[in-house]
């Protein structure tokens, strides 16, 4: 089992700097603390860095802890020192005083002290660089635990102002659940005996934990294993959600202030360019290792890894230092040019500034919501200063490795995250954004949360027509009799007792041929059912597609995914009215995690 996540966890423990009696009730300026703002001190630049695969690439494209000759920043004209910023509100206070110009974290964190760096022109933040997107986050829940809407009522434990306070306000908004729908068990820490684990493996009311990978590996066993119990596993403990689905909730960036970002415009772009010309040699060297199995130049990024973190921290190379890389997806030129410029980006740069600013808000960690600049940067131009290829925004359609009709229906059931319903007239085929608008929002904006799962939009038939032709066809032939009364028959094929309700097994029969080769064969009315069925989930897709080109915002149309369930999977398998027959006629939305061994490199931002 790979143990370098308790790495990240000691010191994300820290990045906050919060005690366990602060959540909601300290604000962030009262954890500052008076500081008074200075000017930034003049010499070399220091640059904060925290224990996160993100800055890996910063401590390459530096040479070290001090820029060295012949590095990537050094090539640029730079000189750098990079110091440990895991304790946050230390950060802060660094940067009110003019001792840093930067600040390092993610968009959530940076909402924390949004109130607190904005007070002053001269320290308001500007927004200038995304490093990486988490993919090593998860939540684990117990075997009740299933859709992300039956967390409602359920216990939750995480570490009181940790990384995961902003994943799980992204996991409620998403089943449209709040804070007050949940019972919430802080714990002081993100791992070890403190920990979210610790406290799920010793409370069985604790329904889930948000944990890291190496927490989430010794509940579970894996991404898509669940625990057996035995070494040290939780007995069918399983991964609700992961940040390997859930691709675009934690963005990890830098801040600049606002008064060193007007006067050093031109450093902060080589900085960015220098960075963005590590991430691709990391990438470029890392990929090297995994298919060959080595590589000189990437055992000297994770032996640097290893000598500024410490060996108390990485005590290996292709473990842990390697875990540590391998947790987060690097965005490079592409992402940031997506994150900060695409238009109608409901994961990019304004959309996570709004919820860093509400959650900051709503939670009691600020009283005002005080936002950010972005750069405005000319990514042409950071493209030349680092020796990158420039591409535009990338706008384009992933080919998803694994569509929903290849799932058997357990399959489906259990990899499936949130699901819900519309329903329509006997006769409908258009589907307004006027009525139906509030369920394609919250379409589009999943499939851009989830970068890395799919949407099946699946129609279903009322199963009405099919089962009064079976009767009629199995009577006609004489291998169905009915006895009893109207309201109260009962079926018997070939002498044995057959419910209506059975409809697993009346599609058995069906398809078997028994009942075919009557006017009233079923088979007809069956198929008829399933293409009505597909004809109304494109409709669907359809009326999603143009309700986001009408709003502007991103759509990744590969990850909209039209399924004709027919009757296979009736609400009321035999309808006594119309009312009971119209709640089968529906489309049904299931957000569906797709296997992280069918997600390839080039279906990220970078």
């Amino acid at each position: 089992m790979r143990n370098y996540g308790w790495i990240i966890a000691v010191a994300l423990s820290l990045v906050f700097g919060f005690d366990a009696t602060s959540f909601a009730e300290d604000s962030f300026a009262k954890r500052v603390g008076r500081v008074a703002v200075g000017d930034v001190k003049a010499g070399t630049v220091q640059i904060p860095y925290i224990t996160w695969g993100g800055d890996v690439a910063t401590f390459h494209a530096n040479g070290g802890l001090t820029t060295k000759k012949g590095s990537i920043f050094h090539g640029l004209g730079l000189d750098m020192k990079l110091t440990a910023g895991d304790d946050f509100t230390e950060q802060v206070r660094r940067y009110l005083r003019g001792d840093s110009p930067f600040l390092r974290g993610t968009m959530r964190m940076m909402g924390l002290a949004s109130e607190v760096i904005g007070r002053d022109p001269r320290t308001r933040g500007v927004v200038f660089l995304q490093l990486t997107w988490s993919a090593g986050d998860h939540m684990v829940g117990r075997s009740h635990v299933k859709e992300l809407d039956t967390l409602e009522g359920k216990k939750v434990v995480l570490q009181r102002n940790g990384p995961h306070v902003g994943m799980l306000d992204d996991i409620l908004q998403t089943a449209q659940l709040g804070w007050d729908d949940i019972k919430v068990v802080w714990v002081d820490e993100l791992t070890g005996d403190n920990g979210p684990a610790a406290r799920f493996r010793s409370d069985p009311s604790i329904d889930a934990c948000m944990v890291i990978t190496p927490d989430m590996l010794g509940l579970t066993g894996g991404v898509e294993s669940k625990g057996s119990g035995a070494e040290g596993t939780v007995k069918d403990a399983r991964v609700v959600v992961s940040t390997q689905n859930m691709s675009k909730s934690i963005a990890d960036v830098y801040v600049c202030r606002r008064d060193f970002f007007d006067k050093n415009r031109g450093a902060v772009e080589k900085f960015v360019a220098g960075y963005l010309r590590g991430c691709e040699e990391v990438v470029e060297y890392k990929r090297e290792f995994e298919k060959n199995g080595r590589s000189a130049r990437y055992k000297k990024v994770l032996q640097l890894t290893q000598d500024i973190y410490g060996r108390d921290v990485i005590p290996t190379l292709e473990v842990d230092a390697h875990g540590l890389i391998a947790d987060c997806t690097y965005v490079g030129l592409p992402g940031n040019n997506t994150f900060f410029t695409q238009s109608g980006n409901t994961v990019g740069f304004k959309a996570k500034q709004k919820a860093a600013l509400r959650l900051a808000k709503t939670r009691g960690y600020a009283n005002v919501e005080q936002g950010f600049h972005p750069p405005s940067f000319d990514y042409g131009k950071i493209a030349t200063l680092g020796s990158l290829t420039y591409t535009k925004s990338k706008g384009k359609e992933r080919a998803v490795a694994e569509t929903v009709d290849q799932f058997p229906d357990e399959e489906l059931d259990e990899n499936t995250l949130l699901s819900f319903t519309i329903s329509f007239d006997p006769d409908q085929t258009e589907f307004s954004p006027v009525v139906y608008g509030t369920d394609f929002k919250r379409t589009v904006e999943q499939a851009a949360l989830f970068g890395n799962s799919v949407i099946a939009i699946r129609g279903h038939s009322d199963p009405t027509l099919t089962l009064v032709n079976f009767v009629r066809a199995g009577m006609a032939k004489g291998i169905l009799k009915r006895t009893g009364s109207k309201g109260n028959w009962r079926y018997f094929y070939k002498g044995r007792p057959l419910s209506m309700q059975n409809t697993s097994e009346i599609i058995r029969l069906i398809e078997s041929g028994a009942f075919g080769g009557s006017e009233h064969d079923p088979r007809l009315t069956m198929q008829a059912a399933l293409n009505l069925s597909r004809r109304r989930a494109e409709s669907v897709r359809d009326a999603i597609i143009k309700y986001a080109e009408a709003q502007g915002t991103v759509l990744d149309k590969s990850q909209i995914q039209p399924v004709g369930v027919g009757i296979r999977d009736p609400l009321v398998a035999k309808p006594r009215n119309r009312q009971e027959a119209g709640e089968n006629r529906r489309v049904e939305f299931r957000l569906i995690r797709v296997s992280a061994e069918d997600i390839e490199q080039e279906d990220f931002d970078f």
